[in-house]
């Protein structure tokens, strides 16, 4: 839905729903739009932050499934304006873990796939309106850490040929679409900082340009605006919290550089104060088999990250009274929950920032987990979960 005020437009991501065909994609949209729609939005088009595995992206070649979500989104009416690329296969239901980030951008399939999503959000994006395709960091860090180079290398070369797509599809169907890579903890792009250094040094510079002008026919300075144009980043605030980055710092510094914020993630993470005797207890219903909980610790020396919780409570007493940041994803009307506080406050201070001086057109509340958050925290109906958070993000929004 579009927010007054120039402030954007605001929905939520679709991977809260389970669903990896296309068919369970469509069933879980049908269900679940209609009781958000209604407490949001009810007398406006109500926009879609879609999230489309590969083998759902797949199914919608054929024109069957085009008419089915057209059909949709007809029937609200929804606009689709977004979509979640992050996640290639299964992300409910079974161990993702690290496996989130595979295929990485140093492989092929993560082109195609991302490929495929640009045209299908070509084809449902309405006239006028720019849209946005978010997408893994690159690659695992242990994985880049293992590296000769040439892993960075594929993935760069992999970034320019999708911007060649990009390139191709605006001058197609006169849609412009921007590939948003997120930062997220122990990933290759992890910190602003990081984020910044690869944009500047890769993509931006004379070689990306030259290999975008052999690829799409542009001269090198119209190679070099497109990378700009089409190439930005999801900041997504979860992670940037968990990071221990500083909100105003953090945005100033991306805007500096001339890397677009494609999209703000709007979400918070799980935060100890300071780890006690009794926090393991406490954080052990948090550390379940799905997804992976970057950690991340702060104390007299600096931060010590951890890839997952459990790493974090094995270091059991050695922690006390450090602040810890967990990458769970918590229900973001939550300032504070049973046993510990979460990252509201930093939330609050981006959406602050935001309504002083737009960051982006587009904001997007993903809060993924709720499958797994512990019962007494999932008790509402999913929907009604979705639409107290999108109404808790337009009361901070005035």
């Amino acid at each position: 839905m579009r927010l007054d005020g120039g402030l954007g437009q605001l929905t939520y991501c679709s991977n809260i729903h389970p669903g990896e065909t296309w068919p369970e994609v469509l069933d879980g949209l049908r269900r679940h739009l209609p009781t958000v729609k209604a407490a949001v939005a009810p007398e406006a088009p109500f926009g879609l932050g879609l999230r489309l595995s590969a083998a759902a992206a797949e199914a919608l070649a054929e024109p069957a499934a085009l008419e089915a979500l057209q059909v949709l989104l007809d029937e609200g009416p929804y606009y689709v304006f977004t979509l979640n690329g992050f996640p290639y296969g299964t992300f409910h239901g079974a161990s993702v873990k690290e496996g989130a980030y595979r295929p990485d951008w140093s492989e092929e399939a993560r082109l195609l796939y991302s490929n495929r999503l640009a045209e299908i959000l070509a084809i449902f994006l309405p006239e006028g309106m720019e849209g946005s395709v978010s997408t893994v960091p690159g690659t695992f860090k242990p994985w880049a850490l293992e590296d000769d180079g040439s892993r960075v290398a594929a993935i760069t070369d992999n970034l320019i040929r999708h911007t060649a797509e990009l390139v191709a599809i605006e001058r197609r169907r006169g849609r412009r679409i921007v590939l948003a890579l997120e930062p997220e903890p122990c990933c290759f792009l992890e910190t602003i900082a990081e984020t910044v250094g690869y944009f500047e040094g890769r993509l931006f510079g004379a070689a990306a340009a030259a290999r975008l002008a052999a690829l799409s026919g542009l001269s090198k300075a119209e190679a070099e605006a497109a990378l700009r144009r089409h190439l930005g980043v999801c900041y997504d605030v979860c992670h940037a919290a968990v990071a221990f980055e500083d909100p105003r710092d953090s945005l100033a510094r991306l805007r500096a550089a001339g890397i677009r914020i494609a999209k703000l993630q709007l979400s918070a993470a799980l935060r100890i104060p300071a780890v006690g005797p009794e926090t393991r207890a406490q954080l052990e219903p948090f550390a379940e088999p799905v997804y992976l909980h970057q950690t991340v610790e702060r104390g007299p020396d600096g931060l010590t990250r951890y890839l997952d919780l459990p790493e974090a409570l094995a270091r059991g007493d050695a922690a006390r009274g450090r602040e810890w940041r967990i990458h769970f994803h918590v229900p973001i009307f939550l300032e504070a929950m049973q046993d510990f506080g979460t990252t509201q406050g930093f939330l609050r201070e981006i959406l602050a920032l935001h309504r002083a001086e737009p960051v982006t057109d587009q904001l997007e509340v993903e809060t993924y987990t709720w499958d797994v958050l512990p019962e007494r925290y999932r008790r509402a109906e999913v929907g009604t979960a979705i639409a107290r958070e999108l109404n808790w993000v337009r009361e901070r929004l005035g």
